[in-house]
This record gives structure tokens, C-alpha cells and sequence, in this order.
């Protein structure tokens, strides 16, 4: 991880075999939604929303939903294969987080 940019590290793609992710195609989705500005869209539209100490974004949270059902996931819980690649997908909400009601 060089540096952020928006909601998520920024990464590079090598064939070394060092550094190696389990969900790599997730680069490519991630590279997208950055490029787009879609993650600071998503930001900005629910930031009316976000709590005063609130520690993580929500546009983030659902952005880090969207792409573990984009990896196969099939609940909230899922976030948790997310978590385990912070390099790839920077920090992500603890599962009582993603699941509580806004």
C-alpha cells in the first residue's frame, strides 16, 4: 500500500508472488469505484447521516457491503473477508457496526 486516495488504499497489481491477496479481482472493482468518484459520492450523500463521533464512514460501510456481495457474499457478515485483506481494502467496520440500524 503506497497511499490513500478516497475510501480505499491505493494498490498496485504485480506478478512477484510477494504480497498476495485472496480476492484480487476485488482490485479491479476497487480501482472502479475509485476512478469514478463513486466512493466520495456515496460519502457525501449519507453525510447528513453520520453520527458526530461516528468512527467509520457510512458511504464506506456500504461500499464495503457491495463489493463482499460483488465477491460472493450473502449477508452483512460478510464484510469480515474484506477485513482480512486491510492492505486491499483499508479499514472495514466490525460486523455490529455494518449490521446496527442507522
Amino acid at each position: 500500500m503506497k497511499k490513500r486516495i478516497g475510501s480505499y488504499p491505493h494498490v498496485r497489481v504485480e506478478g512477484s508472488g510477494r504480497g498476495v491477496v485472496s480476492q484480487a479481482g476485488a482490485v479491479l472493482l476497487v480501482g472502479t469505484v475509485r476512478k469514478t468518484g463513486l466512493d466520495t459520492a456515496i460519502s457525501a450523500a449519507l453525510a447528513p447521516w453520520r453520527k458526530p463521533r461516528a468512527v467509520h464512514d457510512p458511504g464506506k460501510i456500504l461500499l464495503d457491503v457491495a463489493l463482499a456481495v460483488a465477491l460472493g457474499g450473502d449477508c452483512l457478515a460478510d464484510v469480515g473477508m474484506l477485513r482480512a485483506e486491510p492492505a486491499v481494502f483499508g479499514p472495514v467496520a466490525s460486523d455490529p457496526t455494518v449490521s446496527r440500524p442507522r
